[in-house]
């Protein structure tokens, strides 16, 4: 991998920079609604500067954007590990270790169940992450980003169209920071390889991917005083002088995914005609938690060291034949076919031979469904149902409805209601310590979700309400920090949350102001979802075109802030995050400073990141044993090479 990783770099440096400016300002990423078909390029007749709109990116759902290498606040948000806005988390101390969620409305959820670990998967890509392109010039983009101590993040991509309907890319995203504390390296890597093609009478389009990933960190469990952490005097402003819970604890997240997507018209020449449609979805992935020396925390123990590694293979076929009009929109109707093993290579027995805990879920899930799309005038209406024709009582409705008044006014209108099976390692687990084993059978969760949004040049909304039954939940049955015995377990009552989130930016002379506000409130009296209640940051930044505009810059101050609230706390053994109604985190501003930079396709990123921490109080934490991170000064760039 690190040859291949080393290799690219080289074949990306061959290729000169060079850009055609398509404005004036600096403008966010132009955006289309969707890609019917990709036009094909014939390099040979377009200039030696093509134009930037032609270098396209866009999703299996059609999404599409165009390059964007201008500098704006929206790129100083994205520029972290996971390359996109991370409000509504907040990280922890090591870059690459995992986030805390304060916006619920970012947990999503799929009518198949997932392996579980959802700690472990921020920085894990799946299929709705891997983009697809297709350009007129080779185009390559290099990220780099200093981390918190020995090591460095990198992202480097390479695409380039062999024919005008042929693009392959290649990208490799590596991570390496020993952290601040005790027992705290994050190391991963993210490959993935993808190609595009149609044919030139467009009848027929393939998109498919591989991906490579594995993600690995020590796990110290957190600090095991905070008061040391909070008074800060020496030694103990050096991190690694306080003591952690674990020192040779480390997780592991590994996964392989192959991935084709692919339809065919069968009339060329009429527009009313018939699509077919596959979608083919093989992935691998486990996820191992060892420990030399088993630690009396997570209670009694089998054995003295753990290795606890859970292993997951899925199976994803999707048939669909669609039929698309120019009067009555487009309908289809498909078939999903998902299979998927999940398992151990151990049973555990009780002490007279009964299987107290099974080594695996076998399962197939096969659910027919249909989707339609009308367009009228400026109103796009769509409706999806999928249910399962096998013994799981699995299902999924959603509407939306999306009027686009101009550039300016756009509302987007939306209503799910899902019956989704549980996620995986709510149902099953083993582990080498005892009380880390169960078996259950837990009811679907339920949800109902209605959702609205507002995009004007006055203001940005979205307001979300969610009626949840059946959730589930992992909680500490202990209530001491100390001493951790996590169980999933299962509300039987109705949660009923509320969110609503404005944005806006306001520019003037060289000044702006841009802010996003988040308020939220749950309904729920056993007091199993907890989030903050205010969630807010806010820019003030100074933007200016200096050296005779050969530079342009932008320089300012970010504040985030969310309310008191009583934080999940984080389980390294099972990857997940638990319920603790102890401890309250939050109520503690973090300051960034930044001062950013553009010189033609290169964008250089310079961050003094929570630079009052030391004389706001050392109170921050990402969970409640969990410190954030103290300040630090980290730079970086952004480059794109193409002709």
């Amino acid at each position: 991998m690190k040859n291949l990783f080393f290799l690219f770099l080289i074949l990306s440096s061959s290729f000169t920079f060079s850009q055609k400016n398509v404005s004036k300002t600096e403008n966010n990423i132009i955006k289309k609604d969707t890609l019917k078909v990709l036009k094909p390029l014939n390099i040979a007749d377009i200039d030696e500067k093509p134009s930037i709109e032609l270098y396209k990116i866009y999703t299996l759902d059609r999404d599409t954007t165009f390059l964007d290498t201008t500098l704006s606040i929206q790129k100083e948000y994205k520029y972290n590990l996971l390359r996109k806005d991370i409000f509504g988390l907040i990280a922890f101390a090591n870059e690459g270790h995992t986030y805390n969620t304060l916006d619920y409305s970012l947990v999503k959820k799929s009518i198949h169940p997932s392996m579980g670990f959802s700690a472990k998967h921020f920085n894990y890509l799946e299929i709705e992450d891997i983009k697809y392109y297709n350009v007129p010039t080779p185009l390559s983009d290099l990220y780099f980003k200093t981390v918190m101590e020995q090591g460095q993040s990198v992202d480097a991509f390479l695409t380039v169209n062999t024919k005008p309907n042929l693009n392959f890319s290649i990208a490799y995203k590596g991570l390496r920071s020993n952290g601040k504390y005790i027992n705290n390296i994050s190391s991963s890597g993210n490959f993935r390889f993808t190609t595009s093609y149609f044919t030139k009478d467009k009848r027929y389009i393939l998109n498919a991917h591989f991906t490579g990933q594995d993600i690995s960190n020590q796990e110290n469990g957190g600090i095991k005083d905070i008061n040391l952490f909070e008074e800060s005097e020496n030694p103990y402003n050096e991190r690694e002088r306080i003591d952690v819970y674990f020192r040779n604890a480390t997780s592991l997240l590994k996964g392989n995914r192959f991935l084709i997507d692919h339809s065919f018209k069968l009339n060329k020449n009429n527009p009313n005609s018939l699509i077919f449609t596959h979608q083919f979805n093989h992935e691998y992935k486990f996820f191992n938690y060892t420990q030399l020396t088993a630690d009396k925390r997570f209670g009694d123990f089998y054995s003295g060291s753990i290795n606890n590694k859970t292993r997951y293979n899925h199976l994803y076929n999707k048939l669909g034949v669609g039929f698309t009009t120019k009067k009555y929109g487009d309908v289809s109707f498909f078939v999903e076919d998902n299979t998927y093993n999940y398992f151990y290579k151990s049973i555990v027995f009780d002490n007279i031979g009964n299987t107290l805990v099974p080594n695996a879920i076998n399962e197939r899930i096969t659910s027919i469904g249909g989707n339609y799309t009308y367009y009228v005038n400026k109103l796009k209406a769509n409706l999806l149902i999928s249910n399962a024709i096998t013994d799981q009582s699995v299902s999924n409705i959603e509407a939306t409805l999306n009027y686009k008044l101009n550039e300016d006014y756009q509302f987007v209108f939306k209503y799910q209601k899902l019956n989704s099976l549980p996620n995986l390692n709510y149902t099953l687990y083993q582990s080498n310590y005892v009380d880390y084993n169960w078996a259950n059978n837990f009811k679907n969760e339920k949800k109902n979700q209605f959702h609205f949004s507002a995009l004007t040049k006055w203001i940005n909304l979205e307001a979300q309400y969610s009626i949840l039954d059946d959730y589930l939940y992992f909680d500490n049955i202990t209530n001491n920090i100390d001493t951790l015995t996590v169980k999933p377990f299962q509300n039987n009552k109705t949660i009923n949350y509320t969110s609503i989130k404005v944005s806006k930016e306001i520019k003037f002379w060289k000044l702006a102001l841009d802010n996003t506000f988040l308020y939220q409130n749950v309904e729920n009296s056993d007091k199993t979802l907890n989030v903050p209640q205010f969630v807010t940051r806010n820019s003030l930044y100074f933007s200016e075109h200096i050296f005779k505009k050969a530079m342009f810059i932008q320089t300012g101050i970010i504040f985030n802030y969310f309310t008191e609230y009583y934080a999940n706390d984080y389980n390294p053994l099972l990857g997940e995050f638990y319920v603790q109604n102890e401890r309250k985190i939050g109520g503690f501003p973090m300051f960034d400073f930044f001062i950013n930079a553009k010189v033609r396709q290169t964008r250089i990123f310079l961050k003094a990141e929570h630079f009052n921490s030391a004389w706001t109080g050392y109170n921050f934490y990402s969970a409640p044993n969990y410190p954030y991170r103290d300040f630090i000064v980290r730079f970086g760039l952004v480059w794109n090479f193409f002709k």
